[in-house]
C-alpha cells in the first residue's frame, strides 16, 4: 500500500501536487499522492498518465466524493453581497453560487483506467461498491479519511484510514459540515484522535496533521499508526505546483498564526492568517462548494496580483518549519530523523 518508507506526500488540491512532487517522492522511497480534487477527468488522466509514464514507483491518487446539498442560500446569497465591494475593487466578478460533484463519476473512472497503489477519499464515507470496483480494477487499496472515531466505525469498506488531526493544513476532512461548528464538528489533536480510532478498528491507520519532522513521524508511529503523510512540509519544494504568493508567505514572518476558516470555500479549512480571513470568517456559510466558486475570481485575482492578504494560503499548524528543499532530499531527512528518535534513549 505505501512506498519503502512509511511517509507519505499529502494529496494537495488546487496546484501543489504535481507529477513531478509525486515522482520526486516515489523515487525517494516515500508515497507520492497526487491530488485530483478540482481538476477535470481529462486533467487527472493526463497526470496520472505523467506520473506512470517518468515512474515505476508506487503512488497514490486522492478525490473528492460529492458534499451533499444542504446549503442556507439566503446566507449564501448574503455572503455575496458581503464581497461585492472587495470584488468591485479588484477589477473581477464573483463567481456563480453553484453546486458541482467535481466531475465524480468521470474521475472515477479515469482512477480505476489507471494504477494507483493506494485511492484515498476525502469528504465523506467511500461506498462499498466504489471501493469495490477501485480495488477490482485498479489492485490498489483504498482509504478513507476521517477526522473522529465515529467516522472511523462507519469506514467500512476501506483498506486503511487517513486520521487527520486538528493540526492538518487545508480542508478538514469532516463528512458532514456542522454550521454552528468553526471546525465544522469535533476536531481532535493528532496523536489524541489516533488513540480514540485505535480503540474502535483494526484498520492500518495513517497519521497527518501538523508533522514537519521525522520525530513528529516516529511520534505517530509510536501512537499507532503505519505511516505519516505530510503535505505542508512539501509546499515549497521545487517540485511542487504552489504559487508564488503562496510560497512567499510561508517563508514571511509577518504571518504568526494559523486559523480554520469557510471563508474562501464554504468548508473549513486551515491556513494562515490574513486580512481576508479575519474580515470574514465570522460571516462565511457552511456552503460547499458553492463559497469555493463564488470566491474563486477573487482568489486568482490576489495570488496573480501578489497579494497573500486576499488569498487561501493552506498551512498546517507546523508551517513555520517548512524548507525550500527538493522533495527527495526532504523525505531522506525526514527518514534521518525518524531513525534517530527511534533509537533515541526514552
Amino acid at each position: 500500500m505505501f512506498g519503502r518508507l512509511p511517509i507519505i506526500a499529502a494529496p494537495m488540491a488546487g496546484g501543489p501536487s504535481t507529477p513531478e512532487l509525486v515522482v520526486a517522492v516515489g523515487e525517494a522511497g516515500a508515497l507520492g499522492f497526487l491530488a485530483g480534487g478540482y481538476l477535470t477527468a481529462d486533467e487527472l488522466d493526463h497526470r496520472l498518465t505523467e506520473v506512470e509514464r517518468r515512474s515505476a514507483s508506487p503512488y497514490g491518487v486522492n478525490v473528492f466524493l460529492p458534499s451533499p446539498r444542504t446549503v442556507d442560500l439566503a446566507a449564501a446569497a448574503a455572503y455575496r453581497h458581503r464581497l461585492e465591494s472587495q470584488a468591485a475593487a479588484a477589477g473581477v466578478e464573483l463567481g456563480e453560487l453553484r453546486w458541482d460533484d467535481d466531475g465524480w463519476a468521470a474521475k472515477l473512472d479515469v482512477v480505476c483506467a489507471h494504477r494507483p497503489a493506494a485511492v484515498s477519499f476525502t469528504f465523506a464515507n467511500p461506498p462499498m461498491d466504489v471501493c469495490d470496483r477501485v480495488r477490482s480494477e485498479t489492485g490498489g487499496s483504498v482509504i478513507a479519511t476521517v477526522t473522529s472515531a465515529a467516522e472511523a466505525v462507519a469506514a467500512v469498506a476501506a483498506d486503511a484510514l487517513c486520521v487527520q488531526g486538528a493540526e492538518a493544513g487545508a480542508h478538514r476532512g469532516v463528512w458532514r459540515d456542522d454550521p454552528t461548528s468553526p471546525e465544522g464538528g469535533p476536531s481532535m489533536p493528532l496523536l489524541r484522535l489516533l488513540a480514540d480510532v485505535r480503540d474502535v478498528t483494526r484498520l492500518p491507520l495513517i497519521a497527518t496533521g501538523g508533522m514537519m519532522t521525522g520525530a513528529g513521524i516516529q511520534e505517530a508511529l509510536d501512537a499507532g499508526a503505519v505511516a505519516a503523510q505530510l503535505g505542508t512540509a512539501f509546499l515549497c519544494c521545487p517540485e511542487a505546483g504552489t504559487s508564488a504568493t503562496h510560497r512567499r508567505a510561508l517563508l514571511d514572518r509577518r504571518f504568526t498564526e494559523t486559523v480554520v476558516t469557510r471563508a474562501f470555500t464554504g468548508r473549513p479549512a486551515r491556513g494562515l492568517a490574513n486580512r481576508f480571513t479575519r474580515e470574514h470568517t465570522a460571516q462565511a456559510p457552511a456552503a460547499y462548494p458553492e463559497v469555493h466558486y463564488l470566491t474563486r475570481p477573487l482568489r486568482q485575482a490576489a495570488a496573480a496580483a501578489g497579494d497573500a492578504d486576499a488569498v487561501h494560503l493552506w498551512a498546517g499548524t507546523g508551517w513555520q518549519s517548512v524548507t525550500e528543499e527538493p522533495a527527495a532530499d526532504l523525505v531522506t531527512r525526514l527518514e534521518r530523523e525518524r531513525r534517530a528518535a527511534r533509537l533515541a534513549p526514552s
